[in-house]
């Protein structure tokens, strides 16, 4: 018992260093020190020793209830999370890879963040206040995905009087409830399955629906009819733009049902946010973002599958606050903010970005 208790203490502790240094994520694996990732890039804890295959089983056992670890054991990877003491939580992963153990630790500060602290777009806020309909927070893993969400479903919170869901895996932002009821559900400890979660909202008289990450058919279909039957859906999808989350949610489907996807998506979706955090010049990060609203213009595009069109709407319809990823970026590198290189790395077509920035 002594000994689970040290390693829990010295596991901690490297948690206490993540939160401390305002770095994002906790790397743990075998032949390696304790790695955490600063700004986007990592960096190997000071005066920690390479950890030891024992050394991961160890903290595996330590920070594992009996249930997860027979989970572990089964699936050769769990999703969980973990309190520091009330301060901050982490989202966790531990995993196999090569025969060893190796865990992943992304943390989920204490306090929801508006848009404004962000440095995102008020703007967004409109998202917030239609009845029903879907709402998409895209972009690649740790680029403030949760973040954004966690902002606008607080906005609900603290303006509507709604009945509010989350289905996570596992839960990450812990709600507190103003004007709404929020209930959090996460996988395996509240639910089996995002779908199955997912269609209960139906009986749990719920009027807005956060779904942590849209894995399969089952999820995405329930979750479209949901935003068709008086439900204000918000959810994550790891795409790159626009266009290719559109694509992505149809292609899922067979192909005899895709026809009538994109109807439903044409007639339910609200807007899509893809976004990306950027390095300062100054240090640190900001996002930049791509934010496309459903106009007819882009409705009419989805009906017809043409979904490479939907740039172009973007591109020409920034009176409506629709905008381009290369344009934020540009504006960002215009103000000083970025710089271009570091633009050009995040950019998706960089010879616009080159243009918009001559």
């Amino acid at each position: 018992m002594e000994n689970r208790t040290q390693t829990e203490t010295k596991f901690m502790s490297y948690l206490e260093i993540v939160a401390s240094q305002n770095a994002s994520d906790l790397h743990l694996c075998v032949g390696r020190p304790p790695i955490i990732r600063i700004d986007g890039k990592l960096f190997p804890v000071a005066g920690e020793e390479k950890l030891s295959d024992q050394a991961m089983i160890d903290i595996t056992k330590a920070i594992l209830n009996e249930e997860q670890q027979k989970k572990f054991q089964d699936a050769k990877q769990i999703d969980f999370s973990v309190d520091l003491h009330g301060k901050a939580r982490f989202r966790a992963n531990i995993y196999y890879q090569k025969g060893t153990i190796s865990a992943a630790f992304r943390l989920i500060p204490t306090k929801i963040k508006t848009l404004d602290e962000l440095n995102l777009p008020p703007a967004l806020y409109e998202l917030t206040k239609p009845s029903q309909g879907f709402v998409l927070i895209t972009g690649p893993c740790g680029h403030g995905k949760s973040t954004t969400m966690a902002a606008l479903i607080d906005q609900i919170n603290h303006s509507r009087q709604d009945h509010i869901i989350t289905i996570e895996d596992p839960i990450e932002y812990i709600f507190d409830p103003d004007m709404c009821i929020i209930d959090q559900r996460e996988i395996f400890q509240d639910a089996t399955a995002f779908g199955t979660a997912l269609r209960a909202v139906f009986r749990e008289d719920a009027d807005v629906v956060m779904v942590g990450e849209m894995r399969d058919l089952e999820t995405i279909s329930t979750a479209i009819t949901a935003a068709e039957t008086g439900h204000l859906i918000f959810a994550t999808l790891h795409t790159n733009d626009a266009a290719q989350t559109i694509d992505r949610m149809v292609d899922v489907f067979p192909s005899h049902q895709q026809n009538q996807i994109r109807m439903q998506l044409a007639q339910t979706l609200l807007g899509i946010v893809s976004q990306r955090l950027v390095g300062r010049t100054d240090g640190g990060r900001v996002p930049a973002v791509e934010i496309l609203y459903n106009s007819n213009a882009v409705a009419n595009l989805i009906r017809e599958g043409k979904t490479h069109q939907i740039n172009l709407v973007i591109e020409t319809s920034r009176e409506q606050g629709m905008v381009s990823l290369n344009n934020s970026l540009a504006e960002l590198v215009k103000r000083g903010i970025v710089s271009f290189e570091e633009a050009e790395t995040y950019s998706t077509n960089r010879e616009e970005l080159k243009i918009l920035l001559r």
